[in-house]
């Protein structure tokens, strides 16, 4: 991630996707590859703060959520199901909305990194633990639906870029203390709304404006900041790079994306470290063994050995199949350092 060049190209699972940690699978994953770990930290939630009011209840695999604002509550649902689970209703419908939610007094949440310390403790050398987080452009994305962070941005973009702004001095504070107590690693999520809703312009005001001083306050901490970010990536690559991150993916090659791995590796390979570009439910569950072999050399000519992440996307939604294939990435991965 620090763009040196490696004995190997790493292959990079994000943990343990749906295999279990402790059986087999799950200890060859960590013992032979190198996975990216994600880790919490406790004391509450950043955004909300320790004043807000909350409260939930569950009912036949439904779960109703509410948050107390001066002017009533703002109520969403979610549903499950055997094999997923999905939001079905957001906290916020429009402008009015968000105005309430910031007008709930706020007072900065205890932080407790010590899961995040016993969890790197637990892992040690054997792979590289990040604290995942929401970005502060990605904030209007967790309180509305698609349709209405759309129509948010279009219609009331004061309202919208107000709770961008209310977000980036929270989540500064939050992550200045989680660095202070030891974090040394971010996965940043949430570019992706930007990217894939609101174009690039939309991109360059939510997302470069507030992410690239808040990856210098990690950088400046001595952490690592990681970049999470689905979808095409041709017109934001630069401006991802202009954060300043250290790596990105999943970088999907088409016809989930839009740009090859080699040109990423050649637009913006000399700032940032590549992870991808193998879907892990796309491509790393499906094809076969050989396939699989030959599809991450292909990955490894391209954008290896330096700065370069051999894997999927730090989602982990593969599962013992896709961590059967991981492990066939190793052996082309040696045998290719060997050559």
């Amino acid at each position: 991630m620090e763009l040196g060049k490696p004995d190997r190209v790493p292959v990079t699972p994000y943990g343990f996707g749906r295999v279990p940690e402790a059986g087999e699978m799950g200890r060859r994953l960590l013992r032979e590859c190198d996975p990216f770990i994600g880790a919490s930290v406790g004391g509450g939630d950043w955004f909300l703060g320790a004043a807000a009011m909350t409260r939930s209840e569950k009912h036949d695999g439904r779960v109703y959520s509410a948050i107390e604002t001066p002017a009533g509550e703002l109520v969403a649902r979610s549903q499950s199901t055997e094999k997923t689970s999905a939001q079905v209703e957001f906290f916020c419908k429009n402008a009015e909305d968000v105005q309430n939610l910031l007008a709930i007094p706020w007072d900065p949440p205890e932080v407790d990194v010590t899961p995040f310390i016993e969890r790197r403790d637990e892992i040690g050398e054997e792979g590289l633990v990040g604290v995942g987080m929401t970005n502060p452009g990605g904030i209007p994305a967790r309180f509305l639906s698609p349709r209405d962070y759309s129509l948010l941005w279009i219609d009331e973009q004061e309202v919208f870029m107000r709770l961008c702004e209310v977000a980036a001095e929270r989540c500064r504070r939050w992550v200045e203390e989680c660095c202070r107590q030891g974090v040394d690693c971010f996965r940043i999520i949430g570019g992706e709304f930007a990217s894939t809703q609101l174009g690039p312009e939309g991109f360059r005001k939510t997302m470069l404006r507030f992410d690239r001083p808040l990856v210098d306050l990690m950088h400046r901490n001595g952490a690592l900041a990681h970049y999470h970010n689905h979808g095409p990536m041709d017109r934001y690559l630069e401006m991802i790079a202009e954060i300043g991150v250290d790596s990105l993916d999943p970088l999907e090659g088409p016809p989930w994306g839009d740009t090859t791995l080699a040109e990423c590796k050649q637009r913006i390979g000399d700032r940032v470290c590549l992870l991808g570009n193998l879907d892990d439910m796309e491509v790393i569950e499906k094809v076969e063994g050989e396939e699989i072999e030959r599809l991450a050399a292909e990955c490894i000519e391209a954008a290896g050995p330096d700065g370069y992440l051999l894997g999927g996307t730090t989602s982990g939604t593969f599962t013992e199949r896709g961590a059967e294939n991981f492990l066939r990435m190793v052996d082309v991965s040696r045998r290719m350092a060997v050559a």
